[in-house]
């Protein structure tokens, strides 16, 4: 199953977008199932605030856990996830219009659905 059909299979399943995308991944960063939905539960609906697209921010979990920076002698590290961070973001903006959960919302029907399948393609495109 891809990262895009697993992302689907947890948000139509009653996870948050958040959920969806780190759980998706969960696997490979060595997360368990549990694990990955704990941790982003509260990062839905722009943190509960209407701020970052719930997607958005499971996304960066997963760019973080991949390429996050834990040594701090390591600046190789920190560069290499801030550079994915801000790419990600760029091209979530440049294809929704946003990364704003409140400015998103208001795009139509099934629009967290699709946020969940952009952030999913976008991360297969910078990794």
């Amino acid at each position: 199953m891809t990262h895009e059909e697993k992302a689907l299979s947890y948000y139509k399943s009653d996870y948050h977008c958040s959920q969806a995308v780190l759980a998706a991944y969960a696997e490979e960063l060595g997360l368990t199932e549990g694990q990955a939905l704990r941790i982003s539960h509260c990062f839905n609906c722009g943190m509960r605030m209407g701020e970052m697209c719930g997607a958005c921010s499971g996304a960066l979990m997963v760019i973080g856990m991949k390429y996050g920076q834990y040594d701090k002698s390591d600046a190789d590290s920190d560069n290499r996830a801030n550079d994915k961070a801000f790419t990600f973001l760029r091209e979530f903006q440049k294809e929704n219009g946003s990364y704003l959960c409140r400015e998103l919302l208001g795009k139509g029907e099934r629009v967290c659905s699709k946020m969940v399948v952009s952030a999913i393609r976008i991360l297969e495109k910078i990794e």
